[in-house]
């Protein structure tokens, strides 16, 4: 049996060769394997963050209800409660958050003046876009930094409030040129024009408009004649959403403020005075009106109080 045996018994010898590419081929598939699961699980995060981002948002706004009476009455109450003259009173507040919830969801709020009040207009837009021009750029990044929720920009002034009369004159006098109520602002150069807003903010249809900024106490301050001349421009020159822009004026006890919005926002639009707020209601105009208002700022012109 052990002869048999040994003689059935043959060697095998494997070259050295062989055994390499064995290996080396064991190694491929190993590195295909990997790669392979590597590449299905960088398409499947990349396919699972595409999804959350694109559904994520529109569910969240979608589900967000508007704010109830008792909330809006609570904000108004504690945001006017205070003996500080540089507080809105609670009447002129009223006016403004009327005007908001009236407005049709998302509502485009745009604000000139970072002011007390600059965190409860965000709070009562909170379904929409609140946007804040001020002139002070290192208040603005301080509000930006602070409350990263707030959109706010910084706009450069070249007005002077001493110099009213003549800029309200030079911008009569280009009414159907530069100074046009239906235009552009980004491409204008009127001189009560602020063209040096982020371009987004000129293809805006904005819904309320609350001038309440820049400063305008002393005749070297820039006065607020171009904020609330490029407000009468904004709300002329909307190319969609609601035909009627609601526009605010606050210290419309201000002859300044009151006969700067007289020329261009106009009596006729002027549907309340009340306490210290002006309020108006412009409507949306032709490609190529020739006047501002279709009468005289010395006109009579009731208001309600």
């Amino acid at each position: 049996m052990k002869n048999n045996v040994s003689n059935s018994t043959k060697l095998i010898l494997l070259h050295p060769s062989y055994l390499q590419k064995q290996a080396n081929s064991n190694r491929l598939w190993l590195l295909a394997f990997i790669s392979f699961l590597t590449l299905a699980f960088l398409l499947t995060l990349i396919y699972t963050r595409e999804s959350i981002s694109s559904t994520t948002p529109t569910a969240v706004t979608a589900s967000t209800p508007p704010l109830s009476s008792a909330v809006v009455r609570a904000l108004l109450q504690y945001a006017s409660n205070s003996n500080s003259t540089d507080r809105m009173s609670y009447t002129d507040i009223k006016q403004i958050s009327d005007a908001l919830r009236q407005c049709s969801q998302p509502c485009h709020f745009l604000v000139f003046g970072l002011t007390h009040e600059t965190l409860l207009w965000k709070a009562l837009n909170h379904n929409g876009r609140t946007v804040f021009i001020d002139e002070n750029r290192y208040y603005a990044a301080y509000i930006e930094e602070k409350y990263p929720e707030i959109e706010a920009y910084d706009v450069h002034y070249s007005t002077k409030l001493s110099e009213m009369p003549e800029l309200i004159a030079a911008a009569k006098e280009q009414v159907q040129n530069e100074c046009r109520p239906v235009q552009n602002l980004l491409f204008s150069e009127c001189k009560l024009g602020l063209n040096d807003l982020p371009n987004q903010l000129y293809e805006v249809d904005w819904d309320v408009i609350l001038v309440d900024g820049p400063r305008g106490y002393w005749p070297e301050a820039p006065g607020r004649m171009a904020a609330i001349f490029t407000a009468a421009v904004l709300a002329r020159s909307k190319k969609g959403g609601n035909p009627k822009t609601h526009v605010f004026v606050h210290d419309f006890n201000m002859e300044v403020d009151r006969a700067t919005s007289d020329e261009f926002l106009c009596r006729e639009n002027l549907v309340k005075s009340k306490d210290m707020m002006g309020h108006f209601v412009l409507e949306r105009m032709d490609a190529n009106p020739s006047h501002f208002c279709r009468h005289s700022s010395s006109s009579s012109s009731s208001s309600s109080s």
